[in-house]
């Protein structure tokens, strides 16, 4: 079902300005997948199998409570906190557990950590596997097929795509997340950053950071690119 939407699989999170993506206002406005959510939303709700307010408390919680602030703190006291960061590395699920991150479709966790030498991307070929608890919504693109084969074939021209361009001696590892297994990538901590406190590390991580798809925003820009 997802093939005719191939055009839209790198559009999206390439601007440093897509805090607007879910404010559609005016039917002319919606993308196809946003028409064709909205269609399944109303069948669902006129059905009876979803009150509209429990709908809306759901997507609200995975947008905007939960969206990638789960991860980020995980990231940010992995940072701050060496032992911590040790029990991450060794077993993703009960180091988040302490911070009480996890739950549905986050069960079995496994962190993988970038650095100078290497750089991980996650993708999911055979599904859309995605940690929600952890990441919250999946991006449209993270679903598309073009990303799910090329992020194997080609991990270095699909970066290069989303604006991250690493060294040429950056080995690059490619984890194939599964039903039961779901990654998260730790990222570097950027430079610059000793000055700052748990809470502020944290806005610094993205959602595309933990994918592996991008890199923490710096924090002179102070961007959440």
């Amino acid at each position: 079902m997802a093939q005719d939407h191939d055009h839209h699989h790198h559009d999206h999170d390439h601007s440093h300005d897509h805090s607007h993506d879910h404010d559609h206002p005016h039917g002319s406005e919606l993308s196809p997948m946003d028409l064709r959510v909205r269609a399944l939303e109303s069948i669902l709700v006129e059905k009876g199998y979803v009150d509209p307010a429990a709908l809306d408390t759901l997507i609200e919680t995975y947008e905007t409570k939960v969206g990638p602030h789960n991860g980020a703190r995980v990231v940010a006291r992995a940072w701050v906190d060496p032992a911590f960061k040790a029990r991450l590395l060794e077993d993703g699920s009960a180091a988040m557990r302490e911070l009480d991150v996890g739950g549905r479709g986050g069960e079995h966790m496994v962190v993988v950590e970038n650095t100078p030498e290497e750089h991980n991307v996650v993708v999911c070929t055979l599904c859309s596997c995605y940690p929600w608890p952890v990441l919250g919504l999946p991006p449209v693109w993270y679903k598309s097929p073009p990303y799910r084969s090329r992020a194997v074939i080609d991990p270095r021209g699909v970066l290069a795509e989303f604006g991250t361009v690493l060294p040429p001696e950056t080995r690059i590892r490619v984890w194939d997340s599964t039903a039961e297994l779901r990654y998260m990538v730790l990222p570097m901590r950027p430079s610059g950053t000793d000055h700052l406190d748990e809470a502020a590390l944290a806005g610094l991580v993205t959602r595309d950071a933990m994918i592996g798809t991008g890199l923490p925003s710096s924090p002179d820009r102070g961007d959440r690119a």
